[in-house]
């Protein structure tokens, strides 16, 4: 059976019936599937570049965005805990490549490795990649069916019953793509799975859903199993990845042959040129919904 980011545990519908007891599992161990910034000494350049490769392949591939998140998920999980040898530059390739390899296996999805990494003018052979998958598993203690955000949000989702499908729909979608985006941000590293989520959550229903924010935001904060400061931390951690860089940091990669920079905050100039207005007023309307946000939060907090 393929590995579920919304169903890590892998709970069948009739346990799943459950939804108290599951909810439960999963806020009990999603502390052992953080990437933990190993006080603060992680390699901020080899993770940079590896997100990068690994953002490359989604789009040059057409790979399941699902896929490249686990994928970033080993990645942090591994760097927090093992070091990259600074005078072998290229494992970061390695670990890119092999991450992936691995995170295609777990949900079964078709990625040629070999394909990719012509495109990208390095060559691992399978024996290479295959040691080092076996570094990684060691690594993350064997522990791939990664806790993620996505396994949240059908709890918190459940906040907005009996909400008409097609508005919770379009609210997980933008929920997702507002994930999706977040983490590339290393500050998301510092919040558990759950906590991210709600955050998430909280941005898209202030955009998407204004009338029910206030109520959705008394239910979140009386969660006992989501830490109230934190959330507020991280929503602004979210808004400030809703302000970094070009309208998509997606778009930047997918427009490079070349690993991007893509946790800084600069767009190429072909693009800026390009939308130099419409760029502006974007940002501008970002900027206003964000502070509205800020602003609704802080309501909570008095």
């Amino acid at each position: 059976m393929e590995f579920d980011l919304e169903n890590p545990l892998m709970i069948s519908d009739e346990e799943q019936d459950c939804f108290s007891d599951s909810i439960a599992a999963l806020f009990a161990v999603e502390s052992d599937h953080m990437s933990p910034l190993a006080g603060g000494h992680l390699d901020l350049s080899a993770r940079r570049d590896a997100v990068s490769l690994i953002l490359q392949a989604q789009f040059g591939c057409n790979l399941d965005p699902f896929v490249a998140y686990l994928a970033v998920n080993y990645v942090d999980r591994f760097l927090s805990k093992r070091e990259i040898p600074s005078e072998k530059p290229w494992i970061v390739r390695l670990l890119s490549i092999s991450c992936l390899s691995l995170a295609s296996k777990m949900t079964k999805t078709d990625f040629n490795v070999t394909d990719f990494q012509r495109e990208e003018g390095f060559i691992f052979d399978s024996q290479t990649i295959r040691r080092m998958e076996l570094i990684i598993l060691g690594a993350l203690d064997w522990r791939m069916r990664s806790i993620t955000p996505f396994a949240f949000l059908r709890f918190f989702l459940s906040f907005f019953s009996p909400a008409q499908a097609p508005l919770l729909h379009a609210l997980k979608a933008r929920t997702s793509q507002t994930l999706f985006k977040a983490q590339t941000e290393i500050k998301m590293l510092e919040f558990k799975p759950s906590v991210i989520a709600a955050a998430a959550l909280l941005s898209a229903a202030h955009e998407l859903l204004p009338i029910q924010f206030a109520s959705f935001r008394s239910a979140i904060s009386s969660c006992e199993s989501v830490n109230k400061e934190r959330l507020w931390d991280c929503c602004d951690a979210i808004g400030d990845a809703a302000m970094d860089g070009c309208d998509s940091t997606f778009e930047m990669v997918s427009n490079s042959n070349t690993p991007m920079t893509v946790l800084g905050r600069h767009c190429s100039s072909s693009e800026s040129d390009r939308t130099v207005g419409s760029s502006s007023n974007e940002r501008d309307l970002k900027k206003r919904r964000i502070s509205e946000l800020r602003g609704a939060l802080r309501l909570s907090q008095a």
